[in-house]
């Protein structure tokens, strides 16, 4: 009976042996194994056995990790207050710096992000600020990449998430905006104007080289006044010509009423009566 208990006993030992001696690494981890305090290895995806209660694991994660920033209050260098987040993404390429040179790297991460972040933002005016993210990304990034170096990270991306603006300098914007789209509008409409007058410089030019194409064109007029069936008729013919021909009308009118005054008083005398005419005194004379 007693010896049925030593095996039991030895079979609980081995198997409480195996639970402590044998651990899983994931395929995205690596293991890092101290002995007694001091780093003997790195242990790859797998099944590895260390020895209990002389060796301790420490599981890595080489997964990417996406890191908020949260919104920082910076002054940009033309003296504008913005509130700016954004998001770094990072990965552990060497999992032994990652456990013996910084204690919390997540945490070290997140806080040298920020104060990055506020820094080369405020290096930028609002306008760079706001055209220019792609180059901010790429020097924040550039300077996390250095600082984090030494802990085994690499950060692999960084991006403005949001810029939030105040309300006086969006109503601003808005209106330089406004005052932007007024001035294209005035220039492409002086370049129609331009243009326009191009064309109907030579078109006249051209009228006047031939002289029966302003005929053909006032015929095209008629016909399309024509289409939408109005009762008027519309003759065009040169302007000062047709007030030239109504000047010299009207003259000849006058001229011809004048001369017809003229000859009806001779007309007159000659049907007085006993054929008699007036002298110079007023009195009648008797022909014999």
């Amino acid at each position: 009976m007693s010896y049925a208990w030593i095996v039991v006993g030895v079979i609980l030992l081995v198997l409480l042996v195996l639970w402590l001696a044998i651990r899983v690494v994931k395929q995205y981890e690596q293991g890092v194994i101290f002995r007694l305090g001091r780093v003997i290895g790195v242990r790859e995806a797998g099944l590895t056995v260390i020895i209990p209660f002389v060796d301790v694991l420490h599981r890595v994660s080489r997964r990417i990790v996406t890191m908020p920033i949260q919104s920082q209050g910076i002054i940009t260098r033309d003296n504008v207050s913005v509130d700016v987040s954004a998001v770094a993404y990072y990965r552990v390429v060497d999992a032994v710096k990652s456990v013996v040179a910084i204690e919390n790297v997540s945490s070290a991460i997140n806080q040298i992000a920020q104060t990055t972040l506020r820094k080369v933002v405020g290096q930028h005016t609002l306008d760079e600020t706001l055209s220019e993210t792609d180059r901010i990304n790429v020097s924040i990034r550039e300077i996390l990449d250095v600082a984090t170096d030494d802990w085994g990270v690499v950060v692999t991306l960084v991006e403005l998430k949001d810029i939030q603006l105040p309300e006086s300098m969006k109503r601003a914007m808005a209106r330089q905006a406004e005052a932007e789209r007024e001035k294209r509008a005035k220039i492409i409409a002086a370049e129609g104007e331009a243009l326009a007058a191009d064309a109907l410089g030579t078109a006249a030019d051209i009228m006047m080289a031939h002289p029966l194409a302003l005929q053909l064109r006032n015929l095209q007029s008629l016909v399309e006044i024509g289409v939408d069936r109005n009762t008027t008729v519309v003759f065009p013919a040169p302007l000062m010509s047709t007030i030239g021909e109504l000047g010299a009308f009207l003259a000849r009118e006058a001229a011809a009423a004048g001369s017809t005054v003229v000859r009806a008083e001779p007309r007159a005398a000659d049907a007085a009566p006993n054929g008699t005419q007036p002298d110079a005194t007023g009195t009648e004379a008797t022909r014999n």
